[in-house]
C-alpha cells in the first residue's frame, strides 16, 4: 500500500492526468477531421496530430532538465499555461481557415503533453521503490476521466461558434487546462538535493547500453508508436466506412478508457507476475486488436479493437516506465527520462505523419498487418532481457 503522505500527491497527479488526457483525447478525436477539411492535400489530414507530437518531442528533453532545476510544480503549471495559449491560437486558426496556423497551434499544445507525461515520473519519485509500479499505474488511471470527457466535450462544443466549427471545442479544452493549473498548484514533489543535482552520474553511453534501458525504451516507444498509428487513423478509416463523427468520438472514448482503466491493477500485476510478463501480455493484446480490426469494419469492430489496443498499450507503457526506473541513479534521472520520452515522441511523430497517408493509400487492413513485425521486435527484446536475467539467478541457485 502506498504511504499516506505519498497517496495525496499521487491522487493529485491522477487528477492532473485526467485533465491532460481530456485535452489529448479531445484533440486527437477532432484533429484528423479538421485537417481533412483544411488541408490543401487530403493525405496531410493527420499533419495537425503530427505537429502535436513533434511539439511534444522537441519539448521533452528541455522540459525534463528544466524541471530538475525549478521543481515539478512550477514545470507542470507552466505547461498548463502553454496549453491555454495553444488552444487560443487554434481558435484563431479555425476562424481564419488556416491549416498552417492550426498545425502550429497543435505543436504548442504538444508542449503541454510533453510536460504532462512527467506526472508518472513524479509519482515514482514520491513512492517507495516497492510501490513505484502501483503509483505509476494509479496516476495513469486518471486518464479514464479524460477518455470520456475529451471526445464528449468536442461534440458538445463543436458548434458553439457556427462560423468556425470546433473552435468552441478548443475554448473548452483551454478551460480544462485552467482547472489543471489550480490542481497543479497543490502538488508537492520534493526537489532533488543540490548535491544530487550537481552530480554528473555515469557517461550517457554507459546508460544507453544497458539492456534494461534498451528494453524499457523499445516497450514504451514502439508500444506508443503503434497505438498512436492505429488511433490516429481510426477516425479517418471510420469516415471512409461512412460512420458518423459521433461514432468515431465514441470509439476514441472507449479506446482511452482501455488505455487508462487498467491503471487500477497494472501495478499489482507487475508486482505479482513481473514486469517482463506484463509487457509480453501487452504485446499479445495489441496483436488481438489487429485480429479484431481485420475481421470487419462495423462500429463494433472499431470499438472493440481500439479498446483492446488501449489495454495492450497500458501494459507495454506502464511496464516500460517501471523498467526504466531501474536504469538510472537519482542524479541521472532527468536526462534518462528525457531521452526515453524523446524516443517515444519521435516514434509517435513518425506514426502520426504516416497514419493519414497509410490509411488513405494502403487501407486500414494492410496498415494493421504492417504493425505485426514491430510487435515481434518488442517480444524479441523482452526475451533477450529475460535470458540475461536468468543467468545470474541460475548462478545464484
Amino acid at each position: 500500500m502506498i504511504e499516506r503522505t505519498s497517496y495525496r500527491t499521487v491522487a493529485l497527479l491522477a487528477c492532473c492526468q485526467a485533465l491532460l488526457l481530456t485535452n489529448a483525447s479531445g484533440l486527437i478525436t477532432m484533429s484528423a477531421v479538421i485537417g481533412y477539411e483544411l488541408a490543401p492535400v487530403k493525405t496531410l489530414a493527420t499533419l495537425g496530430s503530427s505537429t502535436y507530437v513533434i511539439g511534444s518531442a522537441l519539448a521533452t528533453m528541455p522540459a525534463s532538465l528544466w524541471m530538475a532545476r525549478v521543481g515539478r510544480r512550477r514545470g507542470f503549471m507552466a505547461g498548463a499555461l502553454i496549453n491555454v495559449a495553444g488552444c487560443a491560437l487554434a481558435v484563431l486558426a479555425l476562424w481564419a481557415g488556416s491549416f498552417a496556423l492550426f498545425c502550429l497551434a497543435t505543436g504548442i499544445v504538444g508542449v503541454y503533453n510533453a510536460i504532462g507525461l512527467q506526472y508518472r515520473f513524479a509519482a515514482a519519485e514520491v513512492a517507495t521503490p516497492a510501490d513505484r509500479a502501483k503509483a505509476i499505474s494509479l496516476v495513469l488511471a486518471g486518464g479514464i476521466v479524460g477518455g470520456f470527457l475529451g471526445p464528449a466535450s468536442t461534440v458538445v462544443a463543436r458548434d458553439w461558434i457556427p462560423a468556425a466549427p470546433f473552435a468552441g471545442s478548443f475554448l473548452l479544452l483551454a478551460a480544462y487546462a485552467l482547472v489543471a493549473l489550480a490542481v497543479q498548484s497543490l502538488v508537492h514533489v520534493p526537489r532533488p538535493a543540490l548535491a544530487e543535482r550537481s552530480a554528473a552520474g555515469r557517461p550517457l553511453g554507459t546508460i544507453l547500453r544497458q539492456p534494461v534501458f534498451v528494453v524499457a525504451v523499445l516497450s514504451g516507444a514502439l508500444g506508443y508508436g503503434l497505438m498512436n498509428l492505429l488511433m490516429q487513423a481510426t477516425p479517418l478509416a471510420m469516415s471512409f466506412c461512412s460512420h458518423p463523427y459521433g461514432q468515431a468520438a465514441l470509439v476514441i472514448q472507449w479506446h482511452v478508457v482501455g488505455m487508462y482503466a487498467p491503471g487500477f491493477f497494472t501495478g499489482h500485476l507487475i508486482a505479482r507476475f513481473g514486469v517482463l510478463r506484463v509487457i509480453v501480455a501487452g504485446v499479445a493484446l495489441v496483436g488481438a486488436c489487429i485480429g479484431v480490426a481485420l475481421s470487419g469494419d462495423t462500429v463494433a469492430h472499431f470499438l472493440v479493437a481500439l479498446a483492446v489496443l488501449g489495454v495492450g498499450w497500458n501494459f507495454m507503457y506502464t511496464g516500460g516506465t517501471t523498467l526504466l526506473t531501474e536504469a538510472y541513479a537519482p542524479q541521472e534521472k532527468a536526462k534518462v527520462q528525457g531521452i526515453n520520452d524523446f524516443a517515444i515522441f519521435a516514434t509517435m511523430a513518425l506514426s502520426s505523419v504516416s497514419a493519414g497517408a497509410l490509411v488513405s493509400s494502403a487501407g486500414w487492413e494492410r496498415m494493421n498487418l504492417w504493425a505485426l513485425p514491430v510487435l515481434a521486435i518488442v517480444v524479441a527484446a523482452v526475451a533477450w532481457l529475460g535470458w540475461l536475467r536468468r543467468g545470474p539467478r541460475a548462478q545464484a541457485a
